[in-house]
């Protein structure tokens, strides 16, 4: 029993010198998509906060490739010590299930949520719908006749178009996805008349609909966008549906609790700081900070739904 205790003391002293000496170097801050995006803008304007909050140097490295399977390998392959940390975004809930790796939220330890960009459900300025009831009432009377776009087949626009259909009680196929390389080229589509909805970022249909060109009839989030008071969640018009394109921070699996609550912490002030919240705001992102614990839950719940949305689409079978 002494031998015992002795051994819990000593650990105990090892954890506390742990917490007390973390961080002692520069961290490493790892991005699976290239410069100038929302994950790399909102990772650098964290990790800039976070060079204070930790008294060490942040640096970002960009590790892109694979639809950002490199970047999300590169970061749940690095030692589980504090000093590898980086974004993990919505396609690691969505990978695994096609195939493309056999990574999955369970080789990271969540540290938090930084943005989730909201689906939007936008139609050109002159189309004749003028409420989201009406598109959707069309759809069901003239299955098959409307097109839908945004990105790839089986990209997260297209189980935001998916999700949404199915919940309203209609066939997804009644409205069909024609992939694009994008947002920007569906929106460029939907205007030249090739198809008749998109469904992407809110922030992205926003210079459009700023310019009169285009028509959003609704936003696939929890609530409505600051910036946007006026476009209705689906929610509010009877479809219990949200979903976005999100970014958020992790570390490898196996991070001593110790670090993790350092670290946890640090994220959850900086996110919480003007000097994070009012550029990205400014920027058009969707904030939606998250804590750790918070995070680990919602990331599993997305595993599943997108696992769900996927088969759906018709990309994964049963």
């Amino acid at each position: 029993m002494k031998r015992f205790l002795l051994v819990l003391a000593a650990f105990a002293l090892a954890t506390a010198a742990v917490a007390q000496t973390y961080p002692a170097r520069p961290i490493t801050f790892t991005v699976p998509w290239s410069p100038g995006g929302g994950t790399d803008t909102a990772s650098r304007t964290l990790a800039a906060m976070l060079n204070n909050q930790l008294g060490v140097t942040v640096n970002v490295v960009n590790r892109t490739g694979g639809g950002g399977v490199v970047g999300h390998l590169a970061l749940a392959q690095a030692p589980a010590n504090g000093y590898t940390i980086g974004a993990i975004t919505v396609e690691i809930t969505m990978l695994p299930h096609i195939g493309q790796t056999t990574l999955s939220y369970e080789d990271y330890t969540a540290l938090g949520l930084m943005i989730n960009n909201p689906s939007a459900v936008t139609v050109r300025a002159d189309a004749p719908w003028e409420t989201l009831d009406e598109l959707l009432d069309h759809i069901r009377a003239n299955p098959g006749e409307l097109q839908a776009s945004g990105t790839a087949m089986g990209g997260i626009w297209d189980l935001a178009r998916i999700g949404m259909l199915d919940i309203a009680g209609i066939d997804p196929d009644a409205m069909p996805w024609v992939p694009s390389q994008g947002a920007a080229p569906a929106f460029q589509e939907l205007l030249a008349g090739g198809v008749d909805v998109v469904t992407a970022a809110l922030a992205e249909a926003a210079p459009l609909m700023q310019a009169g060109e285009v028509r959003v009839l609704g936003v696939m989030a929890p609530e409505r966008v600051g910036r946007f008071p006026d476009i209705p969640t689906l929610a509010e018009l009877g479809i219990d549906w949200s979903i976005g394109g999100w970014a958020a921070v992790a570390a490898p699996a196996g991070l001593p609790a110790e670090v993790r609550t350092v670290l946890a912490d640090a994220i959850e002030e900086a996110m919480a700081s003007p000097e994070f919240v009012d550029p990205l705001t400014q920027a058009g992102f969707t904030l939606q900070p998250m804590n750790a614990d918070d995070f680990s839950v919602f990331i599993a719940s997305q595993h599943e739904v997108n696992g769900r949305l996927l088969r759906l689409a018709g990309v994964v079978e049963d």
